[in-house]
């Protein structure tokens, strides 16, 4: 593959760890586009992944998270400083996969084997697909490159349209207007026009 990777991990990590930066406290235990995900147990799920992809991109596989499928996310097992050691996995990820070797041969995630370019696809679309995730669950704007998008489309849209049990659900129907990241964003099986449940507003007691 020469000196040329197929895809550019730096723009959307440099997008993830901004959103990072719009996360209160008080919103780690909101719901997230991920059905029984709160925007915790999603961050604990983007630290798991970011370090198998990391590892896998880097062909070790004696690691833990690429002999193995992953333990389910959970907010109760978030590294209480993922505030800082977060953003130091996705720049590890990102350096990996800069590296031409990590898209050749064979790599593993998960207990899974696959050609290295299809798992660096893979470590793509979770990044983008679970930042996408934070954004809409923390009221945040996200954006991807369209290039980027065109190849997580040509991905997606070889799946099952029932979706992929643990995976991906059931592929949601847009219109012909759609942008480029709602259209994967449907593919993957979320609904592009999920947003937050309105905060509750606080009500005073009365005077008195």
């Amino acid at each position: 593959m020469a000196d040329r990777v197929p895809l550019d991990f730096d723009p959307p990590v440099r997008r993830l760890r901004a959103l990072l930066l719009g996360i209160g406290d008080a919103e780690l235990a909101g719901p997230t586009p991920c059905p029984a995900w709160t925007v915790a147990a999603l961050l604990d799920h983007l630290m798991g992944l970011s370090y198998a992809f990391t590892q896998a991109a880097r062909k070790r596989t004696d690691a833990p998270g690429t002999d193995g499928p992953p333990p389910d996310p959970s907010a109760q097992h978030l590294a209480r400083h993922w505030r800082s050691s977060l953003p130091v996995l996705l720049e590890e990820l990102s350096t990996a996969w800069k590296d031409p070797a990590s898209w050749a041969g064979t790599s593993q995630a998960g207990g899974v084997t696959m050609p290295a370019a299809s798992l660096g696809i893979v470590a793509m679309n979770e990044l983008i697909m679970h930042s996408w995730d934070l954004a809409r669950a923390t009221g945040q704007e996200i954006a991807a490159d369209p290039r980027t998008l065109d190849v997580l489309i040509e991905f997606l849209s070889q799946g099952p349209a029932e979706g992929t049990p643990g995976l991906f659900g059931p592929v949601t129907p847009t219109d012909s207007e759609a942008t480029m990241l709602d259209q994967a964003v449907a593919l993957a099986g979320r609904d592009p026009n999920w947003r937050r449940p309105p905060r509750r507003r606080a009500v005073s007691a009365p005077a008195a």
